[in-house]
């Protein structure tokens, strides 16, 4: 660039979606055009998924945080920066993307049992073809076609898996024999066999099943060609013939039942396919987003065995899909859910699931940071935005956008001797964020400490001065990267002006969520967990999804180190937030509502997934509260001196999270709303976009790819890169 002046692009927030800018506006190949800094709230980054490391090196996570096998952004930009960092194995355990995460092909969902208690479908994913990030073949996986042709392949596979009676009838196979011998030979002929099928009605063994779902994949390859009428009848004679065939099982094998579900499933989700012309509809599965999932698929011919299973009730939990933290009123925009589930289970590649192997702070954001200070971001640590301020709309010249014309915030703390804060810390050799900052970095450190300043809290106004940033002299581009939460407090002047942002703040809604982490001295299957390592989904609430986290202890820095560690999460419910969440008291109150949720957890439902957690699994009696780890003891012995076994009081030596900053509340992929979601794409202000997975992204759903294509997204707004084919799975106009 030579004397060019670098453009001034200020990026509001640390989470995975600015994050992910600040990458793609730095990129060698821009040649220092674009100068980033990140202005942060409090002393670390990460945004929802922010870690730090506690007493004892304790990594203690805003949540459970797992990483998906779809997540080919997310993870494309992660591997580029281990590649970019370059750090040494022999000094660095955490040296590549492949130190970072592990796969975890196993989950579970949990499903009250008839007898007594839970029971749980466990099942491991084979490895996907692959790794995620890498470069993709050619074809498109990420078409409603090339979903929908895998839902008719898994029906294939599931139902090839049930050992059904044999039966004495004819087989229905024989039509497909007829033609072509196991080869499809032209629409015409498929035309008149499904029609011939259609007519009798009748497939008397499951070998006709699996011929029929055959004619199936190539009608929903060239759909356009058949009838809906007749694709319709169709679909309902292959579904009434596979019930008839497993009825008389499904009533007492649980595993039958169970493939009964995902097939009346399948079979609803293709049937609504060509019912709303969802392969010719430029909208895709948008087209069905006014649609609750339970809804559309009741529509659509699921029954309602299908409909309470614990597959469906799952997507509500990984979904957080509960309005107001209500678990008695779930929603879940049908479009959404179709998306995100069949980019789950039908373009996952290596893994399913990934699970870290230490905090996402230190695999994550602690690389991003590095190698983003290498190249010439700024990192401007407690700086909380208070407003975004436009321009007067009498200034503006004709024809001219309205823009962002100044930013102010205030500034949390200074650093001594005007230093640049040094946010991170060593464990083991890895770069890692502490769960506090360091106050001996900051003015007045130590009072701050003994006042107990939050630096993180939505409800602290303590601060040491203000600072106004003006446009053309401090910054040429805004990239609002806070939660969604957070936009009526910060952007108060663009939702007064802006009908849209008005629209989007008062129906995009957000909910609060909830977790905490056990340390225990015996390992889960001492306590009675007879199943691999799991995460699981669809168990009791309030906490309905866990996850087996051992695989971090070894990070950690325990004197006698735990045996286990279990990390559980689900929404937090609001209560009546318009008389509640006032007062710098209300995170307090709110994590002693978190502090009770566990402790009745552990107490009344543990006892279902570790019956020997509890002091009489058979008289149902109280968890075992020795059993926690306390980082301040030298040994894990759970003993108390003065009082023996100890009581519900030893839960105050785990860690627990109430979620409820505006900023860090989860958005909700409510029907109905996801058309109020504003892409960062948009250019309505003229210097100003948005990144979150709060933006209409593309993926839409509150997760690591959705705010990484969300940034990505807001980069291309602004520098044109990259291009929008090259973030994967982007498919809007």
């Amino acid at each position: 660039m030579g004397d060019t002046k670098p453009i001034e692009v200020a990026i509001i927030g640390g989470g995975c979606a600015s994050i992910a800018t600040a990458f793609e506006l730095t990129r060698p190949e821009h040649q220092g055009k674009y100068h980033v800094t990140i202005y942060q709230l409090g002393w670390r980054l990460g945004g929802k998924g922010a870690s730090g490391r506690g007493e004892a090196g304790r990594i203690e996570e805003h949540g459970l945080h797992v990483w998906q096998g779809h997540y080919e952004n997310a993870f494309r930009l992660m591997r580029e920066c281990y590649r970019e960092l370059n750090r040494d194995p022999q000094q660095c355990r955490i040296a590549d993307w492949t130190d970072a995460f592990e796969p975890a092909r196993c989950v579970g969902l949990a499903e009250p049992s008839q007898q007594a208690g839970w029971q749980y479908w466990m099942a491991y994913f084979p490895p996907g073809a692959g790794l995620p990030g890498d470069p993709l073949e050619e074809g498109n996986p990420f078409s409603v076609n090339g979903y929908l042709t895998r839902c008719v392949s898994l029906l294939s596979t599931v139902l090839a898996s049930v050992k059904i009676p044999a039966s004495d009838g004819t087989t229905a196979q024989t039509f497909y024999q007829q033609a072509g011998k196991g080869t499809l030979a032209g629409s015409a002929l498929i035309l008149e066999e499904i029609t011939r099928l259609v007519k009798y009605g009748q497939i008397v063994t499951m070998a006709g099943v699996l011929a029929a779902l055959d004619l199936l994949k190539s009608i929903f390859a060239n759909l356009p060609r058949y009838p809906e009428n007749i694709v319709l009848r169709f679909l309902d004679v292959l579904g009434t013939n596979v019930e008839q065939q497993l009825e008389k099982i499904v009533a007492v094998d649980d595993e039958a039942r169970r493939v009964w579900e995902v097939v009346d499933l399948l079979l609803a989700v293709l049937r609504g396919a060509v019912r709303f012309g969802l392969l010719t509809d430029p909208r895709g599965f948008d087209a069905i987003n006014g649609y609750d999932c339970r809804e559309w698929l009741q529509i659509n011919g699921a029954s309602r065995r299908t409909l309470d299973s614990a597959f469906v009730h799952g997507l509500y939990d990984i979904s957080f899909a509960y309005e107001d933290g209500d678990f008695g009123k779930p929603r879940l925009a049908a479009g959404l859910a179709l998306r995100g589930t069949f980019r789950m289970f039908f373009t996952y590649r290596g893994s399913l699931f990934w699970k870290m192997r230490s905090g996402m702070g230190d695999a994550v954001f602690a690389p991003f940071y590095e190698v983003l200070k290498k190249r010439g971001v700024s990192f401007q640590f407690f700086h909380r935005l208070e407003n975004v301020k436009l321009v007067d709309m009498d200034l503006l010249e004709k024809d001219e956008r309205p823009y962002v014309s100044a930013l102010e915030f205030a500034v949390q703390a200074d650093i001594r001797e005007g230093q640049e804060y040094q946010p991170l810390i060593d464990v083991h050799g890895v770069p890692c964020w502490p769960a506090k900052p360091d106050y001996a970095q900051l003015v007045d450190g130590e009072r701050l400490e003994a006042e107990g300043w939050d630096f993180e809290s939505h409800w602290e106004d303590r601060k040491f001065r203000t600072k106004r940033l003006d446009v053309n002299k401090d910054f040429d581009f805004v990239v609002l990267g806070v939660g969604l939460g957070a936009i009526p407090f910060v952007c108060r002047e663009i939702v007064e002006r802006d009908p849209r942002w008005q629209a989007m703040v008062d129906r995009v809604k957000t909910v609060a969520t909830q977790s905490f982490q056990i340390w225990l001295n015996q390992d889960l299957a001492t306590l009675g967990w007879s199943s691999p390592t799991i995460t699981m989904a669809s168990f009791v609430q309030p906490f309905d999804s866990w996850a087996d986290m051992h695989q971090l202890i070894s990070e950690e820095n325990w004197p006698t180190p735990p045996r286990a560690l279990v990390y559980l999460c689900s929404v937090l419910p609001d209560g009546n937030q318009e008389s509640e969440s006032t007062g710098a008291d209300y995170p307090a109150r709110r994590r002693d509502d978190v502090r009770a949720n566990a402790i009745r957890f552990l107490n009344r439902d543990s006892r279902h997934i570790w019956p020997y957690a509890v002091r009489n699994h058979t008289r149902q009696e109280s968890f075992r509260w020795e059993l926690l780890c306390d980082p301040t003891e030298t040994a894990q012995t759970g003993q108390s001196a003065a009082n023996g076994l100890p009581n519900e009081s030893r839960f105050a030596t785990q860690f627990w999270s109430a979620n409820v900053n505006p900023s860090d509340r989860y958005t909700l992929p409510l029907p109905g709303t996801v058309s109020q979601r504003i892409s960062p794409l948009d250019n309505t202000y003229d210097n100003l976009t948005l990144a979150g997975d709060w933006t209409n992204c593309g993926l839409n759903m509150g997760c690591v790819e959705a705010a990484v294509m969300s940034g990505r997204l807001a980069a291309h707004a602004i520098s044109q890169s990259p291009a929008l084919e090259d973030i994967v799975g982007y498919d809007h106009p």
